[in-house]
């Protein structure tokens, strides 16, 4: 059954707005350890998703069985649910005129790599865990070598006539390789993620990274609880992006559980603070031709100079807010939430080098453990891993220890920003050094 015939039959039996999503997914992933296959998975998924609003009332509904009889089941059932749920003054979809009018071409399927045989997807995974094994006498085990792709496309259409296809293509390799030195070990890991095959890192150079990574933290300590500057490295530093994008989230808003209400238009971070989010961007792993509700994507500046300038709404958050959707729906099974697309910091002037240099004494992260952050407050306490910096150089590694602070307080208390921004997945940042932060060890 065709989108447009599917909404049609939702308008016959009592819908008086409906959209669908069809999703048609392909899946391959493959991880290999000391050489050898240990799993390997292959996928093929269709679905359909209908959203329905009778009036003010809405309901949602899915099946992965694409017949006749089986689509007009799925249309009975999300109607009858709809008729038996409350009102809801926001409900609706977006209006008409809002609607995406064009379908960018963003760059962002691979048909040609997703054709390469299940053999070849396997020495990939095989040579990045080589290069790991291979790269110091101390690397002593592994963890695995991973490689999946996924070949994703989908159609979602509307009653108010906005019919859009789109496919995407995901490919990732990663490798954890495990250090040993005097009876310790260590792990860590490094991985590769693009939109194309061509774009991916080598096996070689992500196995390589994967065992520096691990070998840097051997002999690792702890270090006495204390106040002092804080570098986090991209990957951490993105994870910290992250947490604000969540507290500027419309459904965290309007429920008041964000430590950014009403914030909007006042100063949140240091001048030198720029966050951005933006979906056009061709060719990486957070854009889309548009939202889950048929809304263009678009740049929005999240943070410009330390100002908070834009929430990330839906329509169903933004007619919460009496604000309008800023282009952030996602589809989460049959419901619609706020999502970002491609999160990043604008890079700085400084050098990862120099920033270190500027240290006399602190931490520098490079991994964040747990999940310890206050979205109603904005505290922020999580365990880490690094290495202790001292007179302006990277010294010996640190573990077991918590850093804490308050997010607001952190942005505000951004000293440096790097210039070695990269793209790596969804969202990303450069280095950043925090002015201080408590430390908690022994």
């Amino acid at each position: 059954m065709s989108p447009e015939r599917l909404l049609a039959l939702a308008r016959d039996r009592g819908a008086t707005e409906a959209d669908t999503l069809f999703v048609d997914e392909e899946s391959f992933s493959v991880q290999v350890r000391l050489g050898e296959v240990e799993t390997l998975k292959h996928s093929r998924e269709q679905r359909c998703y209908l959203r329905v609003f009778v009036g003010k009332r809405a309901a949602s509904a899915s099946t992965s069985d694409l017949s006749q009889a089986s689509m007009e089941r799925l249309v009975e059932e999300a109607v009858g649910l709809a008729q038996v749920t409350a009102e809801d003054p926001c409900a609706g979809l977006p209006d008409a005129s809002a609607l995406a009018s064009r379908i960018p071409d963003l760059d962002l399927s691979d048909p040609d790599g997703h054709r390469i045989s299940p053999e070849q997807k396997i020495a990939l995974a095989r040579r990045a865990e080589a290069a790991a094994l291979s790269f110091d006498p101390r690397i002593t085990n592994s963890e695995g070598g991973d490689f999946s792709d996924t070949d994703h496309r989908y159609i979602y259409a509307t009653s108010h006539g906005f019919l859009g296809e789109a496919r995407s293509s995901y490919f990732g390799l990663s490798v954890a390789p495990v250090a040993g030195e005097a009876g310790a070990l260590q792990r860590d890991y490094w991985y590769s993620s693009a939109r194309r095959l061509s774009r991916l890192d080598s096996p070689e150079a992500v196995g390589c990274e994967a065992a520096r990574r691990a070998l840097r933290r051997l002999g690792a300590r702890k270090v006495h609880t204390q106040e002092v500057p804080v570098v986090f490295d991209p990957e951490t530093a993105r994870s910290v992006l992250r947490n604000l994008a969540g507290a500027a989230g419309g459904y965290a808003l309007y429920r008041g559980t964000s430590f950014l209400v009403g914030k909007l238009g006042q100063g949140i971070a240091a001048a030198q603070v720029t966050i951005i989010d933006d979906g056009t961007l061709p060719g990486l792993l957070g854009s889309r031709p548009f939202d889950g509700e048929g809304l263009p994507v678009r740049r929005t500046p999240l943070v410009e100079r330390g100002v908070l300038t834009s929430y990330l709404l839906d329509t169903y958050s933004a007619r919460k807010l009496g604000l309008a959707s800023t282009g952030h729906a996602a589809r989460e099974g049959g419901g619609v939430t706020v999502g970002t697309t491609n999160l990043f910091l604008e890079p700085g002037p400084y050098t990862p080098e120099e920033i270190i240099r500027s240290v006399p004494s602190g931490f520098y992260v490079t991994e964040l453990i747990g999940f310890g952050v206050n979205f109603v407050t904005g505290d922020y306490s999580r365990g880490a891993v690094g290495l202790w910096i001292e007179g302006g150089e990277l010294g010996y590694p640190v573990e077991e220890v918590t850093i804490a602070g308050n997010l607001l307080k952190m942005f505000q208390d951004v000293e440096m920003v790097g210039n070695d921004l990269v793209f790596r997945g969804r969202s990303a940042s450069p280095t950043i050094k925090i002015a201080r932060m408590t430390v908690a060890g022994e």
